[in-house]
């Protein structure tokens, strides 16, 4: 046995790692460990310690999962991992194994898998002496003429000993007579045959047949004998006995020929006559293979095929034919067969190592191992090895017939989460045989894929005064991982805006994605919003997206029309001025109303509902103006009440209505005396005259008064305004109780509107715009900003 291996180092850089093993490969390869055994031995019996002969740790024999591999499938040796010991597997036979082949050798190879190393293995089985010689006929017969002469050497059929070398027949021996002895001779191919040698002439009318015991023994210890009867005929004279045309004939046949081919015919000639001539073909001195597979015409001389051959059981026959005539004498000829190979072996492949799942992101492993073989020979026994084309794997030869199946690259399951791998095993031969083996390989997930949304921006719209616990939309991400690494939670993400209390608006269901609103949402105090939502795995790590979401809240028509002019909450109702002169056209006074409301929510309709005296007024439908429908005369009464229906364009439509007192007067100077309906014809009696000039003076003082106090109250402002605070009222050429309406008409002081301005805009855009009355102020603060803009698209203002 040889030296064994250097132990192989454990932890390298990777290109250290490579050059090594590709070096032991190479060492492998041109060095082989032999091993001897006895044959007949029990199954686990003790051949050697594999370990100690490799140089090798118990520890590490097993850690790097060390086999034992033999050609085809039949396993004679076991490895033991603990202890290291090679054991037999089974009985072996060597006579069953190895036939006449000797010496009987059995090829194995020992596998190393982690790094992968191959050493080349023999194991001798050693012949024990089991089997005793054995002739093929209990008797042989023999003829002799009476004319022989003393020295004459007659050959005898041997025994066969399935037994090799020293144990095989060795000697043989003849029974006591007076006639012959025995001398034990050297075939060409080593087996020892006897010749019976004449010692005394023979003399037929003295005894016309001899019977002798022929023993043939081995060399065994202790030895085994057998024997065979030699019946000895004594023949009259013949002088000629058979000769063959040639001493040796040689002969190709295919192995795959049919039973009962001619093989050959062999044919002798006698020149002796009568029966003496007659000629009788049989095999003489041939082994057990010839019989079994040959027969031979006795009177024609025909060799034919008896049973199928097999080349890669024997390759070549040897086989001699014995002419007899019939006075006992006979001529020999040798024939050698040489059985043609061919391709009739399909390659065998045997798969010694195969992982079925793998990682996706391992580069370059090892998939299986496997070897491959063809019993035939040349041409026909050489193979090659190959799998489909644009798999990302590759086969490596590792040593001869061993292959290694490894990933090229990283795998994506992603991409193709199986692969179905046919490994195709062809041999050289006419025709060319194959072998496939069926390989299916599932790669297994890594979290290498992030969540992804099907949007990148989700948009959302919810109408106002929604309920609680709304479903307002749902947001979706996949995940092309599988398993846990798919499973995808959603979450709420802090918003960039502090002020944004996105925990009390929407909340996520982390398992699906729906979104819901908290609470009611108002568009009057919140129009838009947006958030972004996460998406995580369940992988370790965990990756994790992001997308937006934006909220757009609709408006609802939840605000009915507020009339800013005229106000309906004063003490005293409100009454407009118009001259007798008055042209059809003239504006009376002008509606104005808000709608806290958007879009065609907040677009206003004005209509006059009643009237005192129907066709003399008219409301304009867009603007909300009460102008006159035709000219004034005597006849017209001198009181008018107004009823204004001010409608939104929502759905369902919202409304508010107004009245408007309307006076008749014949001149700005003539005063307002508001007086009862029914004391109105009394009021025009002289007798009253009295109390007419009375309430004149009155009204007149109190205007006074109302002056003096408007005057104060606009110094006031003025001074707040120019200390930064407070708003200030437009100046301009009216007199103290009148306000000029974009050159329309006249209105009186309750037509009057305070405007503030944005403090340093820079723009004179208008901030709020509301009447002067301090029952709309808290009203008309609550709307807004929102509010501002109705406003100015009222009034139009830009």
């Amino acid at each position: 046995m040889e030296s064994p291996l250097p132990k192989a180092p454990q932890k390298r850089q990777v290109t250290a790692i490579i050059i090594l093993i590709l070096l032991i490969l190479w060492e492998v390869g041109s060095t082989t460990i032999k091993y001897s055994v006895l044959e007949e031995r029990e199954s686990g019996s003790f051949v050697t310690n594999l370990a100690k002969d490799l140089g090798l740790s118990l520890g590490e024999l097993a850690a790097r999962g060390a086999r034992i591999l033999s050609k085809g499938n039949q396993q004679y040796l076991q490895l033991e991992q603990k202890s290291g010991n090679l054991l037999l597997k089974e009985k072996l036979d060597r006579e069953e194994l190895c036939g006449d082949t000797d010496p009987c050798i059995l090829h194995f190879q020992v596998l190393l898998k982690s790094p992968v190393q191959f050493i080349q293995g023999e194991l001798q089985l050693q012949d024990v002496n089991d089997h005793a010689p054995e002739f093929l006929e209990n008797e042989i017969l023999l003829k002799i003429s009476e004319s022989s002469h003393p020295g004459t050497a007659f050959p005898l059929k041997i025994a066969q000993d399935l037994d090799m070398g020293s144990n095989t027949v060795q000697t043989y021996t003849i029974s006591t007579n007076s006639h012959f002895h025995l001398f034990t001779r050297n075939h060409s191919d080593g087996r020892r045959y006897p010749e019976l040698v004449l010692d005394k002439a023979l003399d037929r009318e003295e005894q016309s047949e001899l019977r002798l015991t022929l023993t043939a023994m081995d060399g065994g210890s202790p030895p085994r004998t057998g024997t065979s009867q030699v019946l000895i005929l004594i023949l009259d004279i013949n002088d000629n006995a058979p000769e063959f045309a040639q001493l040796l004939y040689e002969v190709q046949l295919p192995e795959n020929s049919p039973i009962g081919s001619l093989v050959i015919t062999v044919t002798a000639r006698d020149l002796d006559a009568g029966t003496h001539g007659e000629l009788s073909y049989s095999f003489f001195q041939s082994s057990n293979q010839v019989i079994q597979a040959f027969e031979i015409n006795a009177v024609t001389g025909e060799i034919r095929l008896k049973k199928m051959l097999d080349f890669e059981e024997i390759q070549s026959y040897h086989m001699e034919i014995e002419a007899s005539d019939g006075g006992g004498l006979s001529g020999k000829c040798s024939i050698v067969l040489e059985v043609m190979d061919v391709n009739d072996n399909t390659p065998e492949l045997t798969m010694s190592v195969f992982t079925s799942d793998i990682p996706e992101n391992t580069p370059d492993m090892v998939v299986a191992i496997f070897g491959i073989s063809d019993p035939d020979s040349g041409e026909n026994g050489k193979t090659k090895c190959s799998i489909q084309d644009h798999l990302p794997f590759l086969l490596k030869l590792t040593v001869e017939n061993f292959y290694t199946l490894v990933t090229e690259g990283t795998l994506d399951r992603e991409s193709q989460a199986k692969y179905n791998i046919t490994i195709t095993v062809t041999d050289l031969g006419t025709p060319r045989l194959k072998t496939q083996h069926n390989l299916t390989v599932t790669v297994s997930d890594v979290n290498d894929n992030a969540p992804t949304f099907s949007q990148t921006t989700y948009t959302l719209r919810v109408r106002e005064n929604n309920s609680p616990a709304l479903h307002i939309g749902s947001v979706s991400a996949t995940d092309r991982d599988s398993g846990a690494n798919a499973q995808v939670t959603y979450s709420l993400l802090p918003p960039h805006d502090p002020q944004l209390p996105l925990g009390s608006l929407v909340s996520i269901n982390a398992d699906n994605g729906q979104l819901f609103a908290l609470r009611s949402l108002d568009f009057e105090a919140l129009q838009a919003f947006e958030f972004r939502v996460g998406a995580a795995d369940r992988g370790s790590p965990a990756l994790s997206s992001q997308a937006l979401v934006r909220v757009l809240v609709a408006d609802a028509n939840d605000n009915a029309p507020f009339v800013l002019y005229p106000l309906q909450n004063g003490s005293a109702p409100c009454t407009e001025l118009v001259p007798r002169a008055a042209e059809a056209g003239y504006l009376v006074a002008k509606v104005v109303a808000v709608d806290g409301d958007s879009g065609q929510n907040a677009w206003l309709s004005y209509q006059l509902l009643k009237a005192t005296e129907p066709g003399l007024f008219g409301v304009w439908a867009h603007n909300g103006e009460v102008r006159t429908a035709r000219p004034l005369s005597e006849r017209d009464a001198v009181k008018h009440r107004l009823l204004v229906l001010v409608r939104d364009h929502g759905e369902p439509p919202l409304s508010a209505s107004v009245t408007l007192h309307v006076l008749l007067v014949d001149g700005f100077s003539q005063p307002y005396l508001p007086l009862p309906d029914a004391a109105a014809a009394e009021a025009r009696a002289d007798p009253f005259t009295v109390y007419l000039v009375v309430a004149l003076a009155s009204v007149s003082s109190l205007f006074l008064f109302s002056v003096l106090v408007f005057v104060a109250v606009r110094l006031c402002w003025r001074r707040r305004a120019a200390s930064g605070g407070g708003c200030s009222v437009p100046e301009g050429p009216f007199p103290g109780h009148l306000v000029d309406v974009s050159g329309a008409g006249t209105l009186s002081q309750s037509y009057q509107y305070e405007v503030c301005l944005r403090g340093g805009s820079g723009t004179n855009e208008f901030k709020f715009l509301k009447p002067i009355f301090p029952n709309f102020v808290g009203e008309g603060a609550d709307r807004g900003t929102e509010e501002n803009s109705h406003l100015r698209n009222h009034f139009g203002f830009s």
